[in-house]
């Protein structure tokens, strides 16, 4: 798998976690375990995006 593609498969990732995260925050009571967890593993996949552009 080349870099571009491994790039484009995190952010597809990362939107589908977004989504995940947005629709966790609508609800009226929003477990917010669930959601520092998602926003760990955002951060995590934005982290690798940047590592592999530098590359």
């Amino acid at each position: 798998m080349s870099v571009a593609e491994q790039i484009e498969t995190l952010q597809k990732k990362h939107a589908e976690l977004e989504t995940e995260l947005e629709d966790e925050n609508s609800r009226p009571m929003p477990n917010m375990g669930a959601t520092a967890d998602l926003k760990r593993q955002k951060l995590a996949i934005k982290d690798e995006i940047a590592s592999l552009s530098e590359h």
